[in-house]
C-alpha cells in the first residue's frame, strides 16, 4: 500500500492535520506535492540511492518531503532539531547528504550551518536566511505527475552507540516499486489491532524513528494523522476527543504528564474512541501503565525494538496485565539471553538480550560496531540486559551500557564526558542517569576537579554553561556533582555502576 493509491480512492480524505494550525493536507495534495518534490530532487541531480537530510520541526511540509524522497528512491536522514550545528554537520557529512532541508522553526542553528556545509545544497521551508533557497518556491513550477523512474526509497536514521558519535542505520534499497508490500504495515494490523483509515495521533517529534515510521505507515493504510507540533498533555486529550482518535503512539513520559493533570481536567475529555495505543522508547514504570490502563482501558500495547531493526518484541494489554513489567515475546527474530561468555542461559537467568535469526545488524561506516554487537552464533544485541520467562516473555532489567533515557530520548554519556574533560578545571568526569519523576531519568555529571578546592557553586555554574554552549540542551547535564576521585580500576576502567547506584539508592555515596 502507498498514499498514492489512497489519492485515487479517497482524494479528499485528510492525510494529516497539524494540531496547532489546523492546516489539513489531503491525500490528493500529498500526492501532487510529493510528486513535485520528487521532480525537484531529480532536477537537482539526485538519483536513486542518493541521500537528503532533513532538519525540521513538526510542520506541514515534513511528510511532503519524506514521501517525495521515498518515491524518488532516495534515503532520507531525519535529524533532531535539538542538535548543535557541529552535531548536525557530523550527521550530514557522515550520511553523504547532497541536500539539506531545514525549517525556520528549528531556530538559530540553521544560521550556523552554511559555513559548515560547503558543497551541500541548502533548502528551507518557510522563512530562512540566505544562502538557503525556498523549498516551496523551487518545488512550485515542477509537474504534479510522477517521475519516470519511480523506485522505493527509505529512511537512513541515526542511532548512537553506547560510546562515541551517532551511527547511521542504512538498509539496502529494495529496488521495488514505491507501492510494494511493506513489513511495517503488517505489524499494526496483525498485532496492534489498527484498522485501515484510522485516526492516529502523533505527539512526538517526527525526526525520531518511531513517530516517522508509524505516521508513514498510517499513510500507507489510508489513515489520518493528527500531528502535534509540541506535546501538551491537556491539548492531547482535547485532540483525542475532537477528532475521535482511535490509535496513537506514545512514550512513558507522555503518560506521566497526562496522569499528573488534575483529576477534573482528565475527566473533562472523552477518550472512549481509543481502540489501540502503542508505547515504546523507554521502559514504562508498572504503576504508570496500570493507571493508564485503568483510565483508557485495556487498549495499550507495548513493543521493544531499536532503530537497527534486528528484532522486535510485542505484548498486548491482556498479556501485560498477566505479566506486568514484560515487554513481550519476539515477533521478529528469536530471543536469546546470553552470559558474558556468549552462551545461552536458561529461563529467568539474567544476561544480555540477543536476537537470533532476525535481520542482520549493520552500521553505516562502522562495521566494527556491528561486529562488537554480534556474538559467535551470529546473534545480535542492542546491549540491553534482561531475562525471559518459560513462555518466552522478555523482562528488561538494565540499560545498555548506562545509556540515559530521558523523556523517551536516548542520551549517550560518553559524548558528554568527552566534552567535560576538555574543560581546564576538570580532571575526570562521569555522566549517569538519575531518577526524574516526569522524564524518567535526568542527566547528571559527576566531576573530579583538577583542584578539589574548586568544587563548589562557581565551578558548577561554569560547567553547566560550558555544556549548554556545546551540546544540545537535552544532552546538557541538569545536575553537576563532585567527587574527590572517581572510582577507576588501575586499568582505567570506570566503575560507573557505583556512581549511578548512588542516585538510585543502592549504594552509599561520596558525591557532593
Amino acid at each position: 500500500m502507498h498514499p498514492s493509491l489512497h489519492a485515487k480512492s479517497a482524494p479528499d480524505q485528510p492525510a494529516y492535520i497539524m494540531a496547532g494550525t489546523e492546516e489539513t493536507v489531503t491525500y490528493r495534495q500529498l500526492e501532487e506535492r510529493s510528486n513535485q518534490g520528487a521532480q525537484l530532487f531529480r532536477a537537482l541531480g539526485l538519483g536513486a540511492g542518493d541521500v537528503i537530510a532533513i532538519l525540521m520541526d513538526n510542520n506541514a511540509r515534513y511528510f511532503e518531503i519524506v514521501w517525495a524522497a521515498q518515491r524518488a528512491g532516495l534515503y532520507y536522514t531525519c535529524i533532531s532539531s535539538k542538535l548543535t550545528a557541529g552535531e548536525v554537520e557530523y550527521i550530514v557529512r557522515d550520511c553523504s547528504a547532497k541536500v539539506l532541508v531545514v525549517s525556520a522553526g528549528v531556530g538559530p542553528v540553521i544560521g550556523e550551518l552554511p559555513a559548515l556545509l560547503s558543497g551541500v545544497r541548502l533548502l528551507a521551508v518557510g522563512d530562512a536566511p540566505a544562502p538557503y533557497q525556498s523549498f516551496e518556491a523551487a518545488r512550485a513550477p515542477m509537474p504534479i505527475t510522477p517521475i519516470a523512474d519511480e523506485t522505493a526509497g527509505t529512511d537512513m536514521l541515526y542511532s548512537s552507540g553506547t560510546t562515541g558519535r551517532p551511527k547511521g542505520v542504512k538498509p539496502p534499497l529494495s529496488g521495488e516499486p514505491i507501492d510494494a508490500p511493506n513489513a511495517l504495515v503488517a505489524l499494526p494490523k496483525a498485532f496492534f489491532d489498527f484498522p485501515d483509515r484510522c485516526t492516529y495521533i502523533s505527539p512526538a517529534p517526527l525526526y525520531h524513528a518511531a513517530p516517522l515510521r508509524w505516521c508513514m505507515t498510517m499513510h500507507r493504510m489510508g489513515g489520518t494523522v493528527i500531528v502535534m507540533e509540541k506535546f501538551e498533555p491537556e491539548a492531547c486529550l482535547a485532540l483525542i476527543e475532537r477528532y475521535k482518535v482511535d490509535t496513537g503512539q506514545f512514550v512513558p513520559t507522555h503518560f506521566v504528564r497526562m496522569l499528573k493533570l488534575p483529576e477534573d481536567v482528565r475527566a473533562r475529555y472523552d477518550v472512549s474512541s481509543l481502540r489501540s495505543v502503542v508505547h515504546a522508547a523507554a521502559p514504562c514504570p508498572v504503576p504508570v501503565k496500570e493507571q493508564m490502563i485503568a483510565w483508557w482501558g485495556p487498549v495499550i500495547h507495548e513493543y521493544y525494538a531499536g532503530t537497527e531493526g534486528n528484532g522486535f518484541c510485542h505484548i498486548s494489554p491482556t498479556d501485560w496485565l498477566a505479566r506486568k513489567g514484560s515487554v513481550g515475546r519476539a515477533i521478529i527474530g528469536e530471543l536469546r539471553i546470553c552470559g558474558d561468555d556468549g552462551e545461552p542461559l536458561p529461563p529467568r537467568a539474567e544476561g544480555i538480550v540477543y536476537f537470533a535469526n532476525g535481520p542482520p545488524l549493520s552500521y553505516h561506516n562502522d562495521p566494527q560496531k556491528a561486529a562488537e554487537n554480534t556474538n559467535r552464533h551470529g546473534w545480535t544485541t542492542l546491549g540491553d540486559v534482561g531475562w525471559v520467562d518459560e513462555d518466552g516473555y522478555l523482562y528488561l532489567t538494565d540499560r545498555k551500557s548506562f545509556m540515559i533515557i530521558s523523556g523517551g530520548v536516548n542520551i549517550y554519556p560518553q559524548e558528554i564526558e568527552n566534552l567535560l574533560v576538555t574543560h581546564p578545571s576538570v580532571a575526570d568526569a562521569a555522566v549517569v542517569g538519575a531518577p526524574d519523576e516526569e522524564m524518567g531519568e535526568k542527566v547528571v555529571a559527576v566531576i573530579q576537579p583538577l583542584d578539589w578546592a574548586d568544587a563548589g557553586e562557581a565551578l558548577r555554574s561554569e560547567l553547566l554553561a560550558f555544556t549548554r554552549a556545546n551540546l544540545s540542551h537535552i544532552k546538557a547535564p541538569r545536575v553537576i556533582d563532585f567527587m574527590e576521585e572517581l572510582p577507576r580500576h588501575p586499568t582505567g576502567k570506570l566503575y560507573k555502576r557505583l556512581i549511578r547506584d548512588a542516585y538510585w539508592g543502592k549504594e552509599g555515596s561520596r558525591i557532593v
